[in-house]
């Protein structure tokens, strides 16, 4: 392009007939819900062994299990989902760049398919249910990092915050659905409706075109102005836009850096610093230890609400505050959330131990039975607003393009594997510890969540992926050629 200013904006979007149009956001929403349909999946497998426990760890008469598992083999049943999707993540990440986005994900339908069906056969079984639920979960594990890939590579700067948040929305929507349906149903139904959605996903998404980035890179660029004219409207110019895919992808060949020098550079190593981060203090800000004692705290405030109900009330609370957070990303920004998120969940952790703490050592709590139910509801709220959707969107925002594949599956990995962990020993803690200093431990480990935001993580609202690259490098974004800075258009 002749004219070094030229951007994407509504001024210079003309058609060949002298009209203009903006671009469409109609097909970039439908495409990320599309792709989350594999998040819904993902929440299905998370929630599944909630309302499942009492039946498939006790002796039962219906036609679908008679094992009597024992506390330890459901801790594994619970668990192994986690190990599952630590397992994958580093090969889908070589895959997605071998073999595109959309196939990749394409490619876990019948698998996923497959790990449900084993479970429903499973009947007396236990290894059944431990590989069942070791293949559920890599097939999830995979969705985690190439939905949030697929994403925010088909998505305008000043959307992509928005429909970033939609995994995380589909995840809370995925885990509610378990819970509502769980309630009403014995496991070997449920198991079989989770094994159809996989399914769903297939015939849905197969529709969608690849990520233009990705045919870019494997030099088919008739095939990305297709699929960016798909995702932007018939009568929008994508060639500016275009052409800016192409620069940034021939300056990452012309670096012609190995994999290793490739992760040497200052933006990615700030890049895997932050995402890493962000993965930590998540998994390790005590939301599963939360969400686990829910309908104990209930119940401490003096609630006659049965289990199911209030892990249904917990599951509603998610889905509404992720869908709040959804609105409001793309305007606050991504640090705002972060912060808000952990300073208040540092709080409520900290009300939470004190309770315990009160309560373990005698003293007459029946006056403050409030307090820990809505200590629970806002940790919820709040972790849904930022913690929740953040870290999983940021992964798809920051890294350069030569090494998105290895930088999200080690985010990713590393996210799994404390997930694991946190699943499978957080009992331990608590008989180690107690309840109350488990929760403290939590605190502590949010309140540096803060600083570490605070001091660590940059803004990337409405901000190309380009000049995030260049904001990591050390270069400042106003100094960047306008050529690799492009506006969204607005909206229809």
């Amino acid at each position: 392009m002749d004219d070094p200013q030229l951007g994407v904006s509504t001024q210079t979007l003309v058609s060949s007939k002298g009209e203009f149009q903006s671009a469409k956001r109609l097909p970039q929403y439908l495409a990320a819900i599309s792709v989350t349909i594999g998040a819904f999946a993902l929440g299905n497998v998370l929630a599944w062994t909630s309302p499942t426990a009492d039946e498939l760890s006790q002796t039962t008469n219906n036609n679908f299990t008679s094992t009597l598992m024992t506390q330890s083999e459901w801790s594994w049943v619970g668990s192994l989902m986690n190990i599952g999707a630590a397992l994958v993540v580093l090969p889908v990440g070589y895959l997605i760049d071998k073999i595109g986005r959309k196939f990749t994900m394409l490619g876990l339908v019948f698998p996923f398919t497959a790990g449900w069906f084993l479970m429903v056969w499973a009947k007396q079984t236990v290894p059944l249910y431990y590989v069942g639920r070791i293949v559920t979960g890599m097939m999830g594990g995979a969705f985690s990092l190439t939905a949030p890939v697929y994403v925010s590579e088909i998505a305008e700067s000043d959307i992509r915050g928005t429909l970033g948040t939609y995994f995380q929305l589909m995840v809370t929507v995925g885990i509610l659905f378990v819970y509502v349906l769980g309630s009403q149903v014995n496991a070997f139904a449920l198991t079989l409706v989770c094994g159809i959605v996989p399914l769903v996903f297939g015939v849905v998404f197969f529709f969608m075109p690849e990520t233009p980035l990705y045919y870019i890179q494997t030099g088919r660029i008739d095939r990305a102005r297709d699929s960016l004219q798909y995702f932007r409207g018939k009568l929008y110019n994508v060639e500016p836009e275009l052409q800016v895919m192409e620069n940034v992808v021939d300056t990452s060949r012309a670096q012609k850096l190995s994999l290793s020098e490739s992760f040497n550079t200052t933006a990615a190593k700030r890049a895997l610093l932050v995402s890493l981060g962000l993965m930590v203090f998540q998994q390790l800000s005590g939301v599963n230890a939360v969400i686990f004692y829910a309908s104990n705290i209930f119940a401490e405030a003096g609630s006659d609400i049965k289990p199911a109900i209030a892990t249904i009330i917990v599951g509603v609370i998610q889905v509404i505050a992720t869908f709040i957070s959804s609105l409001c990303i793309d305007k606050l920004g991504r640090r705002i959330l972060l912060i808000a998120s952990d300073a208040v969940m540092t709080i409520c952790s900290t009300v939470l131990g004190v309770f315990f703490y009160l309560k373990h050592n005698g003293n007459d709590v029946s006056n403050i039975g409030w307090l820990p139910l809505v200590s629970v509801c806002l940790f919820i709220v709040m972790f849904s607003f930022g913690y929740g959707p953040i870290p999983w969107l940021m992964v798809g925002e920051l890294f350069p393009n030569q090494i998105k594949g290895t930088a999200s599956s080690i985010a990713c990995l590393l996210n799994w594997f404390l997930s694991f962990l946190v699943t499978k020993f957080f009992s331990d803690m608590v008989t180690a510890f107690g309840i109350y200093t488990t929760f403290w431990i939590f605190s502590a480990i949010s309140c540096l969540g803060t600083i570490f935001v605070f001091f660590i993580v940059p803004e990337t609202k409405g901000k190309s992926l380009e000049e995030i690259q260049k904001e990591l490098g050390g270069e400042s974004p106003n100094n960047a050629p306008a050529g690799l800075v492009f506006e969204a258009p607005e909206k229809l």
